[in-house]
């Protein structure tokens, strides 16, 4: 029996609404890793974007577990001498909660240029509101 090898043409994409509200940050993070990359899907290719489309709401309500809201730093550095920036996660998750997500999917993913495709099927709103329900977005699955 040969193996099958998904090809970009023939891969059918879902697209996936997940509330933040209802996780913590890691864990959502992995789920929504696996979802991207295709993995949940029994033609699973390394090499070929198999995966969905993933829209997160209620980004700002994302749950930290132990004393995570003040001791995580988000660091940023514009290349600069004295340029590096240091935020703790309470004031990053107040004002722009969608980069807690994207930072910890991204890391979740491998670091090449297909996974650089990947995060674009990533759509992170702080509020409830979304513009995609013309793509009739279904709930977040359970895959682990």
């Amino acid at each position: 029996m040969r193996t099958y090898s998904a090809k970009p043409g023939e891969i059918e994409q879902n697209w996936f609404v997940v509330d933040a509200s209802e996780f913590e940050l890691g864990r959502l993070a992995t789920r929504i890793a696996t979802i991207l990359r295709g993995k949940h899907k029994p033609a699973f290719t390394p090499h070929v974007d198999v995966g969905d489309f993933v829209v997160v709401v209620n980004a700002s309500q994302i749950r930290l577990t132990g004393r995570k809201i003040d001791q995580k730093r988000y660091h940023r550095y514009s290349g600069y001498p004295g340029g590096l920036r240091s935020l703790s996660a309470r004031v990053v998750r107040e004002h722009d909660a969608e980069r807690m997500i994207h930072q910890a999917v991204r890391g979740m993913l491998p670091k090449n240029r297909l996974s650089r495709a990947q995060m674009s099927k990533l759509k992170v709103y702080a509020g409830a509101e979304h513009p995609h329900a013309a793509q009739k977005p279904q709930p977040f699955p359970n895959v682990l």
